[in-house]
């Protein structure tokens, strides 16, 4: 058992770890992405690019590899346990990448495909919540901290012990990761969706 989380943990962080806005943007010949918009590895900086395409392919990848992650796990017949832990550690590969520098995303999108390969009930509360707050108020960053606190609570709520705990570590990390969204948001300077620059 010991063995499998260890392996759950390292293969999650391994695939999370994968760079994809990085490698699109480069790939497609518009240089280091970490040099444009925040700096950001994350789709919405590679939005930034002004490559659409690019932007939604790294949303669908930056989450399909934590759920990848979950879901082997799973299939491979480990437990909630590790699939929580190999999920949760592509979350952190994914904002803390060793070979970036340990500097990554804000792990917003793989934040959804852990929780949607872990639990898939509680995590359409979860994302109808980001939504429901990013339409109301229309700052996507407080959509995705209020689904980092609804997350925890909803996993534990419908009997998702382990997805519940490994929500509760990405929240934290999410939080973390969002400071410099938080102190805008404060201040009132959080760009708002889809508001044009100057």
């Amino acid at each position: 058992m010991t063995l499998q989380f260890l392996v759950a943990a390292a293969g999650g962080y391994l695939l999370g770890s994968i760079p994809f806005g990085l490698v699109l943007v480069r790939a497609a010949g518009l240089g280091d992405i970490r040099q444009v918009g925040s700096g950001n590895i994350g789709a919405t900086n590679v939005l930034r690019t002004g490559r659409k395409d690019l932007a939604l392919a790294t949303l669908l990848l930056d989450a399909g590899k934590a759920g990848i992650a979950a879901l082997i796990v799973k299939v491979l017949g480990w437990g909630d346990g590790a699939a929580a832990l190999a999920g949760f550690s592509a979350f952190v590969g994914h904002c803390f990448p060793a070979w970036l520098g340990f500097k990554g995303g804000k792990g917003v999108a793989t934040f959804f495909g852990t929780i949607l390969a872990l639990a898939f009930l509680p995590a359409l509360i979860v994302c109808a919540t980001w939504l429901g707050v990013a339409f109301a108020t229309r700052y996507s960053s407080s959509g995705a901290l209020a689904s980092a606190v609804v997350a925890p609570a909803a996993m534990a709520a419908l009997g998702e012990p382990a997805a519940a705990l490994a929500s509760l570590g990405m929240a934290a990390i999410m939080f973390y990761r969002h400071k410099e969204n938080i102190r805008r948001l404060l201040a009132g300077t959080e760009p708002k969706i889809g508001a044009k620059k100057s």
